[in-house]
């Protein structure tokens, strides 16, 4: 098939570090090519694939000069101006055009957009599919006017946890994000740390992490992104418990920093509080052969297999609990869990199925 793959622009694909929807679409791409897909990947600049590449723009959002992105924003009477920084609604939007330009044209048999509600507006101008995979976009209720005016349109969720928050939706496949597993090398042999990783927002749990690692009397390892607008919550929240030794954080880490990490995990602590439509953390660590303590939300509970793979808890005190029994966890369940469910390749499998489907139902014979 003819696929356009629509990133998002704000990391380089594959990502350095965080970028969870940009390695998905990454992987995704790469296994589609592999599978001998004609891919287009519209993306931003520093990108690396081997399908076709299309630049939208030279730099990605999160790597864009720091002199441009910081220019005084004021009226230049040189030349009549409002000068400032670079608009990222704007570029998003070219980004967008690109793309839809060339769907326009018939290029494409389908147009897989990773890009939450942005390109949706397009959906009825293209001959092709507009296929989008939501990436928990359905979990913001603003977008909900954009997604319900498109809702005939074709939609994939992550999981069907995803559905329950915006069940009115055209859903024509779950697919669960795929990785690639030779990133994560299996391990057998354990340490007796805990690991967190994610970003150290309120809805993950890092600081709930460190209250199951301190009651249980084990180390804690946290490494992931510290946002701008939750630096409060990690100064009050987590930084007062850092002490280097039992309570560390080790900085947001690439996927080749964080897997040898996972290897030696006696267990990954992940514990939200939202309904988050996926978690590649889970998959990560379990391919690693490191089961997952998690809490109830989301999707967690389809992606772990409970009391084989890890554990999933309603409270604190039974995270406490299920630490004491990660011993009667087999570590090669975890990684043929991913093995089964959540490879690129499967992840590839589930798109082809849910394309097909799209194209027929657009063009019935």
């Amino acid at each position: 098939m003819n696929v356009a793959m629509l990133a998002p622009i704000s990391w380089p694909l594959p990502p350095s570090g965080y970028g969870p929807w940009e390695l998905v679409a990454h992987n995704l791409t790469e296994a589609l090519v592999a599978r001998g897909h004609n891919v287009t990947l519209f993306a931003a600049g520093g990108t690396k694939s081997s399908a076709n590449f299309v630049e939208t723009c030279p730099y990605a959002l999160s790597t864009w000069p720091e002199a441009e992105m910081n220019r005084p924003r004021g009226f230049d009477p040189d030349t009549g101006l409002l000068e400032g920084p670079p608009d990222a609604r704007v570029l998003e939007q070219l980004h967008i055009s690109e793309c839809m330009d060339r769907a326009m044209a018939g290029e494409f048999d389908v147009v897989h957009s990773h890009l939450h509600v942005h390109a949706l507006g397009f959906a009825n101008l293209i001959p092709c599919p507009l296929i989008t995979t939501l990436h928990g976009s359905a979990w913001v209720r603003p977008t909900h006017p954009m997604l319900l005016k498109y809702k005939n349109h074709p939609f994939v969720s992550l999981s069907d946890a995803e559905r329950t928050l915006l069940p009115d939706l055209h859903y024509i496949a779950t697919v669960p994000n795929g990785i690639r597993i030779e990133n994560f090398p299996f391990e057998p042999e354990k340490d007796d740390y805990l690991l967190f990783a994610g970003r150290l927002s309120p809805e993950k749990g890092p600081d709930k992490a460190i209250e199951v690692a301190k009651k249980s009397g084990r180390r804690l390892l946290l490494a992931g992104l510290i946002e701008g607008q939750y630096q409060d919550f990690y100064d009050t929240k987590v930084k007062p418990h850092l002490d280097g030794t039992n309570i560390e954080y080790v900085g947001l880490l690439s996927q080749q920093e964080l897997a040898p990490l996972y290897r030696k995990a006696a267990a990954v602590l992940f514990l939200i509080n939202w309904c988050e439509p996926f978690g590649l953390v889970a998959t990560e660590s379990q391919a690693s052969g490191t089961p997952v303590i998690a809490t109830r939300f989301g999707a967690l509970p389809e992606i772990i297999v409970e009391g084989k793979t890890g554990f999933v808890v309603d409270s604190l005190d039974q995270a406490v609990k299920r630490v004491g029994q990660l011993h009667t966890i087999h570590t090669q369940a975890c990684r043929q869990n991913v093995v089964d469910r959540f490879t690129d390749n499967v992840m590839a499998a589930g798109y082809e199925r849910a394309y097909r489907a799209a194209v027929a139902k657009k063009n019935p014979k």
